[in-house]
């Protein structure tokens, strides 16, 4: 009796060792196109929207602060925050253009 159920255990298990991976890949699948994709999309448009800015664009920094861009340098952008007031940003800190 214990031969039988073995030999039936055997045949189940090496039949379906391939498929239990199918649900498996296909979350891998999902969750590329899903989450891991449109992340990436993102992030490309904003590196674009970093190396385009200009003088006199109007943007968001990352701590809140609205300015215009009055001067680019190679990572470093000049931001006028108020009259007689500018302050040194790392490109990277600009979240978006108004």
């Amino acid at each position: 009796m214990i031969g039988v159920a073995y030999a039936q255990g055997q045949g189940t298990a090496a039949s379906g060792g391939w498929q239990t991976f199918i649900p498996l890949i296909l979350m891998i699948v999902i969750f590329y196109f899903l989450l891991i994709r449109p992340q990436q999309k993102k992030e490309k448009q904003r590196q674009a929207m970093i190396n385009n800015i200009q003088k006199g664009d109007r943007v968001i920094v990352a701590g809140g602060i609205y300015g215009t861009v009055t001067a680019v340098k190679d990572d470093i952008a000049v931001v006028k925050i108020a009259t007689n007031t500018n302050v040194e940003f790392a490109k990277s800190s600009i979240q978006s253009k108004l």
